[in-house]
């Protein structure tokens, strides 16, 4: 499930776009303190970024370069400002489409589709893994569910990552552990059990309690529904 942070100050804008992202399916988050926008962005982590230019504070040039300064998170201006300088302004800043206002719902939402489709779906970036709402960090070893973010050590980073990337298939704890601990040496099996043990209460924490399924004698898997 993808997360799409806008900011714009219209509350009425704000409002519309919301509603339709949330009926496509999106998580989404407005901004309401414009003096913090880099802020909020670097918590929330989202997928796509929707920016007007006329904002309080700074402008969304300005925001537009503080995100590239740290992430390539896809941008989209949302303008009334939309004349040659302002569409070649933002493109040079690094926004990846501009739409004018008034706009159409159905336009913004196919050229937000098209984006995440053109950014995720197809290895453009190979830094999140996501499945039900959950998103694996591939680049800081987090794992967010919703509102919520754990931090992940080592060993429970290539577990989530090992079963998120085969998603309704069981892993062998044979493989698993291989991968670990990348050695055809013998690993107390029991070691493997505590670090998953450990990782459960950490998903079961955020609300992802038999997020992991045993698969008895054989391993574990992420189920595909």
């Amino acid at each position: 499930m993808y997360k799409i942070l806008i900011v714009e100050d219209d509350t009425t804008i704000t409002e519309v776009l919301e509603r339709q992202l949330k009926k496509w399916g999106y998580l989404v988050e407005t901004v309401t303190n414009f003096g913090s926008v880099l802020e909020q962005f670097e918590a929330y982590q989202p997928h796509l970024v929707l920016l007007d230019i006329s904002l309080p504070f700074f402008n969304g040039y300005h925001w537009c370069s503080e995100i590239r300064k740290i992430s390539q998170t896809p941008i989209i201006f949302i303008s009334s400002a939309s004349d040659d300088m302002n569409l070649v302004m933002a493109i040079n800043l690094g926004a990846d489409d501009f739409v004018s206002k008034p706009f159409n719902l159905e336009v913004i939402t196919a050229k937000i589709q098209a984006i995440l489709r053109r950014t995720y779906s197809f290895g453009a970036d190979l830094n999140i893994l996501t499945h039900n709402g959950v998103t694996l960090n591939l680049g800081e070893s987090t794992l967010l569910y919703g509102e919520e973010r754990i931090e992940l050590t080592k060993n429970e980073f290539k577990i989530m990552q090992l079963l998120m990337e085969n998603i309704g298939n069981t892993v062998t704890r044979e493989h698993i552990m291989k991968t670990l601990w990348e050695t055809e040496s013998f690993i107390d099996d029991n070691t493997l059990t505590v670090n998953i043990t450990r990782l459960r209460r950490k998903l079961e924490s955020i609300g992802l309690a038999d997020y992991i399924v045993t698969k008895k004698g054989i391993g574990y898997l992420v189920e595909a529904s």
